[in-house]
């Protein structure tokens, strides 16, 4: 699964002005909305029942927040670069400024855990979150993310 098949250009925030988490899963849950149509509120609840568990601030800077929602045909991603990096409990105790948002159908199972693998692969890259934090450009940003795995690796 590429990022491409969830990412659409409309999904893409590249200077998303917030102050903290929780300013940041409801903007997210409201640009969501549009993107996927399905109510706002569905979404931010998902979104934080996930943060609950654990959070999804994943280290240098990146948080991949992610639920399943019973009305979605399939993946979608947002990806949104904060102006200001807010304090999102992360692992590292960092604060995050790049944040990519899945959700998946309920049934999703297996395709969810790769979509989230896929995303945090491509994540983990230094190089990539460089580029990503230097753009404020959505395009740019869209082709950084959406970039084919095997033409990174050269």
């Amino acid at each position: 699964m590429e990022i491409a098949d969830m990412l659409s250009p409309e999904g893409v925030i590249p200077a998303l002005r917030v102050t903290s988490k929780k300013q940041a899963l409801q903007e997210l849950a409201r640009r969501a909305a549009e993107v996927v149509r399905q109510p706002e509120r569905a979404i931010f609840e998902v979104l934080v029942e996930r943060e609950r568990l654990g959070t999804t601030g994943v280290g240098n800077g990146i948080a991949i927040p992610h639920g399943k929602l019973a009305d979605l045909d399939r993946l979608h991603a947002l990806f949104a670069r904060l102006e200001t990096p807010v304090d999102f409990d992360a692992i590292d105790e960092q604060p995050v400024d790049l944040v990519c948002v899945l959700l998946a159908p309920e049934q999703a199972g297996a395709d969810h855990l790769k979509a989230l693998a896929r995303v945090s692969r491509l994540l983990r890259d230094r190089s990539v979150c460089e580029k990503l934090r230097g753009s404020d450009s959505r395009d740019a940003i869209y082709a950084l993310l959406t970039e084919p795995a095997n033409s990174r690796a050269a």
